[in-house]
């Protein structure tokens, strides 16, 4: 009867989350701090002091317990899936206290691929007429939806540069995903949105306004939030092939609405990477290319362009909407232009910035 109430009012759902985490986040902090699981001011950071670097602990365990509280009826129906959550998270957080190579990297995030995929079995089985293409086989079906996985958590994990960015995508984008699972009646998968949004909600508010309780959500919370963007993509994708959903929210080009939905992490990440394949630099060697970088070039603070991407990405997400029934061409050459385009200005700002003060 109360777990029926709170399913009918969501949004509760996502008050409790959001209270486990602030009760539980002083006391990661503490830890954190008494471990010495911290980060210490350098070259391609801006903060000063030691500050914690495993948010992502606490993002994962307000959003579990929740989740649990009220699907824990379908622990075993989603038992695999909080194998690969869990492992993902594990990776990232041995990322944050010791540096994993990226090859160790790449293997964690792989083995959590093969809980997702291979024994939750969920993944992308359908290209909705890509090349011609409608459902595909086993093994591409396998390699697909790894390479999608590999590419949307290291996206995530790339953007998460500036305070309150990576949780703010993550926040926007989960609000997306949760809204879409609730019209569709997907309400377990909605479930797990509003959750997190609780959970990174928390995490925002430390990240952002935190002084002495300032925290980074560290590889343990960008994994598990590319991970959890994932899962979404391909059982949005899923439902939307097979007409599972009302004809009223069916999204006839929904592979291309999920790349414009997250075209700010996926755009960025692929100009950096051929950036510095052009300069004939590893595409892991990081750097100060990434969108934010150049945003805090003009002169905009951490908070001031995390704003900006925010309300570029709602830009995009409205995109999505009006193109869900497009051609997915169309729609992803048309969201691809304009953030070609909105980098090409910012470039020209940059240069006129620095011309400019050249000059005087």
């Amino acid at each position: 009867m109360i777990q029926t109430f709170f399913i009918q009012h969501s949004y509760l759902i996502g008050l409790i989350s959001f209270t486990l985490g602030f009760i539980g986040m002083p006391v990661v902090i503490r830890i954190a701090k008494k471990k010495g699981f911290v980060v210490r001011p350098n070259k391609r950071m801006s903060h000063t002091g030691e500050v914690p670097n495993v948010g992502g602990l606490n993002i994962c365990f307000s959003f579990m317990l929740t989740y649990l509280l009220f699907e824990y009826d379908q622990m075993t129906q989603n038992q695999f899936f909080l194998i690969g959550l869990f492992a993902i998270m594990a990776v990232g957080f041995i990322d944050d206290v010791l540096v994993l190579t990226p090859t160790a990297k790449l293997l964690g995030e792989t083995f959590a691929g093969i809980a997702l995929i291979g024994f939750a079995d969920l993944r992308i089985t359908h290209l909705h007429g890509l090349f011609g293409i409608t459902e595909i086989g086993v093994i591409p079906s396998y390699l697909i939806s790894l390479f999608v996985l590999i590419a949307i958590i290291n996206a995530v994990n790339l953007i998460d540069g500036i305070d309150g960015l990576a949780s703010g995508l993550g926040i926007l984008y989960c609000i997306f995903f949760a809204v879409y699972f609730h019209l569709a009646g997907e309400t377990s998968w909605s479930i797990l949105g509003i959750c997190m949004i609780g959970s990174l909600a928390v995490f925002f508010i430390y990240n952002v306004f935190g002084h002495k309780g300032k925290i980074f959500m560290g590889d343990s919370g960008s994994l598990l939030l590319g991970y959890l963007l994932t899962a979404f993509v391909f059982r949005f994708c899923e439902i939307n092939a097979y007409g599972q959903v009302p004809e009223a929210v069916h999204m006839s080009a929904a592979p291309a609405v999920a790349i414009c939905v997250l075209t700010v992490p996926i755009f960025d990440t692929i100009r950096v990477s051929l950036t510095r394949l052009k300069q004939h630099r590893s595409p892991f060697l990081p750097d100060k290319n990434h969108i934010h970088h150049l945003l805090l070039r003009t002169g905009l603070n951490h908070i001031q362009t995390t704003c900006v991407l925010l309300s570029v990405s709602v830009l995009f997400i409205a995109l999505a909407i009006v193109g869900r029934n497009w051609n997915m061409w169309v729609l992803v050459t048309t969201d691809f232009a304009i953030a070609t385009a909105l980098t090409l200005l910012l470039w020209r700002v940059i240069n006129r910035k620095l011309y400019g003060n050249a000059d005087n």
